[in-house]
């Protein structure tokens, strides 16, 4: 096999999906009910898109949550459907969405035998900036 052709198969192609959104359950009276909601909302996201999804916000509120949805995907039109599809099937719930986020990134290049290695700078609670950190020891 030609170096030109292993490099290719080697080669580490794809795209993430990021769904962010603001979501109000309008006819819930207590977290029990909120938690039931998302329960049923991740479960359909995750078994009909193979999605992972994280509250990430408003935990303490039972009328609120804002939600990160994230799909991967060896091309960006099928990252962008299923994205698409991610907003359609929260949006057929009985809720309102308020807000909706999303991006996708393509991830390339040559994997790594260490991988990378971030760490958070500054403050705490997501406060701050991610520096990629030397995998070198002696610097």
């Amino acid at each position: 096999m030609s170096s030109t052709r292993r490099k290719k198969l080697s080669r580490a192609d794809g795209y993430v999906g990021i769904l962010a959104a603001d979501i109000h359950f309008p006819g819930n009276a207590s977290l029990k009910d909120k938690r039931q909601h998302l329960r049923s909302l991740r479960a359909v996201l995750n078994r009909r898109l193979g999605a992972s999804v994280a509250e990430v916000g408003y935990h303490d509120l039972w009328q609120r949550s804002r939600l990160i949805v994230s799909v991967s995907s060896m091309s960006y039109p099928e990252t962008d459907r299923v994205l698409d599809r991610a907003a359609r099937i929260i949006e057929g719930r009985d809720l309102q969405l308020s807000a909706v986020f999303r991006e996708i990134i393509k991830v390339d290049g040559e994997p790594s035998s260490g991988g990378g290695r971030w760490s958070l700078e500054g403050g705490g609670g997501g406060e701050g900036h991610w520096r990629e950190e030397s995998m070198d020891e002696n610097v």
